[in-house]
């Protein structure tokens, strides 16, 4: 008999999700493709790398800026990240299918992977962290984990 992969848990145990949060999000593209834009190199030693989105980004851009708690967030090629406030009694989970949805409804196809990670934000301290990790993220595409040329 074949062996079934187990999905490792993702929820903090005992956690009350529907009490109000603020969370970090990571939603990747299926396969990690690289659909939703590229890495731009600085020009010159005061820019940073950029992110140049596609046709798909600038959909999931302007989908992405309204929803409602969004604090921050960035595209990649083929994952987005976020922080997003999430009012008591808000599913977060809701909340990124219905994202999720208006992006494959207006593109035409679904491009996402089924689940996403997630981390709720403790304190300031973490929330600095994502916030500067989100900052980052495009400077250092190389070393990030969801890296695909």
């Amino acid at each position: 008999m074949g062996q079934f992969y187990t999905r490792k848990k993702m929820r903090i145990p005992n956690y009350d999700y529907a009490q109000g949060n603020t969370v970090f999000l990571t939603i990747c593209v299926e396969g990690r493709k690289n659909v939703l834009g590229r890495i731009v190199k600085a020009e010159t030693e005061s820019e940073l790398p950029r992110v140049e989105l596609s046709e798909i980004g600038i959909t999931v851009e302007r989908y992405t800026s309204t929803i409602a708690g969004i604090e921050k967030y960035v595209i990649m090629p083929n994952h987005v990240h976020m922080i997003v406030i999430n009012e008591e009694g808000e599913n977060i989970s809701q909340k990124m299918h219905a994202w999720k949805s208006l992006i494959t409804r207006r593109i035409g196809k679904s491009i996402w992977q089924r689940t996403f990670y997630d981390h709720v934000i403790r304190d300031e301290r973490d929330y600095n962290v994502k916030c500067k990790y989100i900052e980052d993220n495009p400077s250092k595409w190389a070393l990030d984990e969801y890296f695909q040329k």
